[in-house]
């Protein structure tokens, strides 16, 4: 695939459709590399909450929803805001909640400028630390991710299939 020029936009709900293919198609290409049966991902209740949760992450105050778009299309989605977890100092951390792209985006750049987009917002907020999770038996995400300089943790919460998520952190120099 040639190399095409990646924007990267605030999401707004006339983007919600497209979003949520590419979240879709995303989970069923990772989940089924780990083994994970695609009946599994595309359970009607987990489809109704990922509509309902693009739509509240959207429409949010504290969370930012980014497109990657090439020549007028969807093709990745990023998820960022304040941790999950309440132990978790909102004033230094912000939590990468996800990054999806069209599998048949894999390795063009996609990825990586979504997560640029993700290392602004922690710059614009004076955030000093990264964090996100990623399903352990996700080997391509963990490699993308150590690649940008994040790091295991040591912490982790119980996944599909046995295979925990695990949680790693980004240092950013401020």
């Amino acid at each position: 695939m040639t190399s095409a020029v990646v924007r990267v936009r605030t999401a707004t709900l006339d983007d919600l459709e497209p979003v949520i293919d590419v979240h879709t198609r995303a989970r069923l290409a990772y989940y089924g590399a780990g083994g994970l049966a695609p009946e599994a991902v595309r359970d009607p209740a987990q489809v109704r909450e990922q509509r309902t949760g693009w739509t509240e992450a959207i429409r949010s105050p504290v969370k930012r929803v980014v497109c990657a778009d090439v020549d007028g299309e969807i093709v990745g989605v990023g998820a960022m805001g304040p941790p999950h977890s309440p132990d978790e100092d909102p004033g230094s951390v912000g939590q990468l909640y996800q990054i999806h792209v069209a599998p048949g985006r894999w390795g063009n750049g996609v990825g990586s400028t979504l997560h640029a987009a993700f290392v602004a917002y922690l710059a614009e907020a004076s955030l000093r630390t990264g964090l996100l999770e990623v399903w352990e038996r996700n080997a391509r995400a963990r490699s993308f991710y150590a690649r940008h300089g994040w790091k295991p943790d040591g912490r982790s919460r119980p996944g599909p299939l046995d295979a925990p998520y695990v949680q790693m952190r980004l240092r950013v120099l401020g």
